[in-house]
């Protein structure tokens, strides 16, 4: 496990088919990350109903996910064109589960969720179909919530503290909410993960109600 990029930035002005909208999206490189419980210095988001909070400080995504996207629309794609603030190797979704921790750096930082994508993905690429197939291939990213501040360089090790009991992994989750919305069983499991944000618990929540009542 490995850092491969670090980025950080604040909410501006961008220019999508000539019109103009905010987003915290656009990330510079920098070589050092300060992080604080609820915010790294330097970054922030535009929109704080639907971004940032305790639970999504660190957006994360894997290194492994750009060749494929690169070579799926035949472009090249900027460091941290998702908006994440880590670029890692060998932390997929499939390998990630909520409540793992890690230490990096001076930090102690724990899987939250994934990311609940949303189409501003699609004007900071330039591609207007990648919304659609994150979705569909659940390669989204996710985020940490802030055990112990500190900082974290981009030539800190990545160590795995603890692995969570319930292996609820980013993908099983986000595969079992978009994709498989009848295994109750598991949805059960996950209202049960305590470390879940309390966002995608209420989500799934709302899910499970909802195919009770279909059945």
């Amino acid at each position: 496990m490995e850092i491969v990029w670090l980025s950080k930035g604040k909410p501006k002005t961008l220019i999508y088919k000539e019109k103009e909208y905010r987003s915290g999206i656009s990330k510079a490189q920098v070589n050092t990350l300060d992080v604080h419980k609820t915010i790294i210095s330097g970054d922030d988001v535009e929109n704080h109903e639907y971004h940032g909070g305790v639970d999504r400080v660190i957006c994360v995504y894997p290194y492994e996910h750009y060749q494929f996207w690169e070579k799926t629309y035949q472009t090249s794609l900027p460091k941290a064109a998702f908006g994440e603030n880590m670029t890692v190797s060998r932390m997929t979704e499939e390998i990630v589960c909520v409540g793992d921790m890690y230490q990096i750096g001076e930090t102690i930082l724990q899987v939250s969720q994934g990311r609940f994508p949303c189409s501003t993905i699609n004007k900071h690429t330039n591609i207007p179909t990648l919304l659609a197939r994150i979705v569909e291939k659940g390669y989204t990213g996710y985020f940490f919530r802030v055990v112990k501040e500190g900082r974290i360089s981009e030539n800190d090790r990545i160590h795995l503290i603890e692995k969570h009991p319930f292996q609820l992994s980013i993908a099983k989750i986000h595969h079992t909410y978009f994709h498989d919305k009848q295994n109750l069983k598991l949805m059960e499991k996950m209202i049960l993960l305590d470390e879940l944000s309390k966002e995608w618990k209420d989500r799934v929540k709302k899910l499970y109600s909802q195919q009770q009542q279909i059945k």
